[in-house]
């Protein structure tokens, strides 16, 4: 009994028309990197897995996929761990490698492994599959395309705002200018939870607060009061959590009920933020959110999230933040990183339902060459190939069939112009060019057609 052919879980195929589509997307999001001076690099689509875990945290590392070990090396599973229930010790005796869960920790790897060719601050830029074992839901896949760019070797503010203008440009180039980018920083949230009683488990608290969006502010108060006690101002934190601020109001926020004099440095840096994003009219809507928590562990200041706003079902465009440890864990330490990345599939989604890509991304072919048999192809060959080399996608029709059969096939394969040479042609010297969207013909001599058909 045959096999029905089916994709695996979370991923799919691409027709042509949706890959010139996806390249129109990240041929915009590449323009716009190189424009602020990123340079493209490439990593492996495997790392080791000592490279991608305890990188995430432990909610992240769930869903990393792991490669088993091939041949005699499967011999080694730690059987006794697994019985014992210590699941992550017996993946590691069968595994030892995985696929790239993002595109940072592996920037971290490679910025490490090539420091010494690298001129800092490293600017670079990604467009790449990332594989990630969750489950499946519009917008959401377990194979998808991030587009990064990262700055390695500078904690300058600058570069916070510089990740603003990269999204502001990259959404308004795509007529999605009606985003909202979502600002907090790790920092104020470890603020928050210090000021309700929260001094250990803080990446718990922030699994809790990344969850909102899915799970609502009522039912995250809840899971708080559930997992820590002895708090206190939860209510009021909750009421302040659930609103988006203008820079200003969030800024006075943080002046009367989180930050101290101890923390001037942290107040300069929103501060100077708030300041450029207040005086730049081209970027797109900016809110600071005290319930942006993003669950990557790796964050450490300001973070973003672009989205579409609550009542789309699709989740985050994009997002980002600065990270101050990650190369520290490949032996490159006081090496300060901050990056963006855009969401190549959900961005799609958005796009083809706001019916927002150029009428001019089609199938359109230019000239289908009718095969009249093998005699009167090689005559003309030459001009084929002329036609080529002058910038017209030419095909040949492969087999002499009936011309109603041929003509069928460029009808629906959209192309403009059908080439016609067959015996009457030869014998006039001359080869037809029938405009398939008005039907009319024209004749070119053979040997000024080049010169002469402009189309």
């Amino acid at each position: 009994m045959s096999q029905k052919p089916s994709n695996p879980k979370g991923t799919r195929d691409f027709n042509p028309l949706t890959l010139k589509r996806r390249r129109y997307i990240t041929d915009t999001i590449r323009s716009v990197f190189t424009s602020f001076g990123y340079n493209e690099i490439e990593t492996p689509s495997i790392e080791k897995r000592n490279t991608l875990y305890q990188k995430y945290g432990s909610e992240g590392d769930k869903f990393i996929f792991n490669i088993i070990n091939s041949g005699e090396k499967i011999k080694k599973a730690d059987i006794k761990s697994f019985n014992n229930e210590k699941y992550n010790d017996f993946i590691s005796s069968i595994s030892e490698k995985g696929l790239r869960f993002d595109l940072t920790v592996p920037l971290a790897r490679y910025v490490s492994q090539h420091q010494s060719e690298i001129t800092f601050p490293f600017k670079r830029f990604q467009i790449q599959n990332v594989w990630r074992a969750d489950r499946p839901q519009k917008g959401r896949y377990q194979e998808f395309t991030q587009c990064d760019a990262d700055v390695i070797g500078s904690n300058s503010i600058m570069l916070e705002y510089e990740m603003l203008q990269l999204f502001s440009d990259v959404f308004r180039k795509l007529k999605l200018d009606s985003v909202n980018i979502r600002i907090n920083h790790r920092r104020v949230l470890n603020k928050i939870a210090n000021h309700i009683g929260i001094v250990e488990d803080f990446n718990e608290f922030l699994v809790i607060i990344d969850k909102i969006d899915k799970i609502g502010i009522d039912k995250a108060k809840e899971e708080v009061k559930n997992k820590f006690k002895d708090l206190r101002n939860l209510d009021e934190l909750f009421e302040m959590i659930s609103k988006k601020m203008s820079p200003k109001t969030y800024l006075n926020n943080l002046k009367s009920n989180f930050i101290d004099h101890d923390d001037d440095n942290l107040l300069d840096e929103i501060e100077t933020l708030s300041k450029l994003i207040m005086n730049d009219k081209k970027l797109i809507n900016i809110e600071f959110d005290l319930s942006l928590a993003r669950g990557l562990e790796y964050y450490t200041g300001l973070i973003y999230e672009v989205s579409l706003g609550s009542d789309s079902e699709i989740g985050s465009l994009g997002g980002g933040g600065r990270y101050e440890n990650l190369t520290e864990a490949f032996n490159l330490k006081d090496n300060s990183g901050i990056g963006i990345s855009f969401g190549l599939d959900r961005i799609y989604h958005v796009i083809d339902d706001k019916n927002l890509f150029p009428q001019d991304i089609s199938l359109n072919n230019d000239i289908l060459v009718i095969n009249f048999g093998k005699k009167y192809l090689i005559e003309i060959f030459e001009k084929i190939n002329q036609l080529r080399a002058n910038g017209w996608k030419v095909s040949i029709y492969p087999d002499n069939n009936k011309l109603s059969k041929q003509f069928n096939y460029s009808n629906k394969n959209n192309f403009k112009y059908a080439l016609i040479y067959g015996e009457s042609e030869s014998e006039s010297n001359c080869i037809k060019i029938k405009d398939l969207q008005s039907g009319s013909e024209s004749n070119f001599g053979f040997e000024k057609f080049i010169k002469n058909f402009k189309g």
